[in-house]
């Protein structure tokens, strides 16, 4: 079934007029990927989605915790992250290809009532951020989507059943355990996504943790060992990330200086906003900028990237 998912994903990507990178689809939240080669890490902000390597391999980094997965193998997202990641194995002969799959957490929420026997949550809290195994009946999903894709009239008939069964093989497989806490409505991680909620809403000023902490319901000892849990970083690491990315969508889209860039996403320092850039990204602002538009780095901003 590797091979028919992979033939049918290049027959798509190449009757849309083929190249690489990102290719977004008649469906919302719902988008491919091809590559020819290796490359220099993409940073983005990572949805609660699903993330599947076709052909090829890849590595994703979010905060302290690296992860590889290669064909068959998927990418589960329960939290927004900032991550990066880098295709690994991908060649002209053999192409690096993946689907990346928002989830809709309602659904998931629908699909997990209606189970005789639903999923209990794992204890603890363990990475928001882990690979799994794809069923033979996960990858069927997957390749009766992207056929889907060739009858747009078809999409939003079928395609709501197609999310149903995708969330009915994730939360009776072997990672049901992890994948459930995204449907639980007062689950630590349902908590730490309404954190992550205001965070990202208020990444350009100040916040306290208290806060952080009072839209989590919970308190800040138990908030601050939950989000870490979670996300392999400390909230203020987290807003870091999201500053960095901002200001960088900013300075692609140019019309903005590296100061601008700074004090726009919150930062009172500019030396300072171009020394944790660089650390970030690799290079000073200007050079990462110059870099990018050449197209010898990437960053895609805030969507899925599989």
């Amino acid at each position: 079934m590797t091979s028919e998912l992979a033939r049918a994903l290049t027959q798509y990507v190449d009757k849309q007029g083929g190249g690489e990178g990102l290719l977004a689809t008649p469906i919302d939240g719902l988008v491919l990927f091809r590559a020819t080669g290796s490359a220099l890490p993409t940073h983005t902000i990572y949805r609660p989605c699903l993330c599947v390597v076709v052909q090829g391999a890849k590595q994703v980094t979010s905060g302290h915790t690296a992860l590889d997965y290669d064909e068959l193998q998927c990418l589960i997202v329960s939290i927004d992250l900032p991550a990066f990641g880098r295709v690994t194995r991908g060649s002209v002969e053999k192409p690096y290809l993946a689907i990346a799959l928002e989830f809709d957490v309602q659904v998931m929420r629908t699909v997990m009532e209606e189970l005789e026997n639903p999923p209990r949550p794992s204890e603890g809290v363990g990475p928001a951020i882990f690979v799994n195994t794809m069923s033979a009946p996960l990858t069927d999903c997957m390749l009766r989507l992207i056929r889907l894709l060739d009858v747009p009239q078809a999409v939003p008939v079928l395609f709501p059943a197609i999310m149903r069964e995708i969330c009915f093989w994730l939360l009776t497989g072997e990672s049901g355990s992890e994948v459930c806490k995204l449907a639980l409505p007062d689950s630590h991680t349902r908590r730490i996504a309404d954190a992550i909620y205001l965070l990202r809403d208020n990444f350009t000023r100040a916040i306290r943790v208290q806060e952080l902490a009072g839209a989590a319901r919970m308190s800040v000892s138990s908030f601050h060992e939950h989000f870490k849990a979670l996300t392999s970083m400390t909230p203020l690491q987290y807003q870091k990330q999201l500053r960095l990315l901002e200001a960088r969508r900013l300075l692609l889209s140019g019309g903005i200086s590296v100061s601008g860039a700074a004090y726009r996403v919150g930062y009172e320092s500019a030396s300072q906003f171009s020394r944790e850039y660089s650390r970030m990204f690799g290079g000073a602002p200007r050079l990462d900028v110059a870099a990018s538009r050449s197209g010898s780095a990437g960053g895609h901003g805030d969507v899925a990237v599989a």
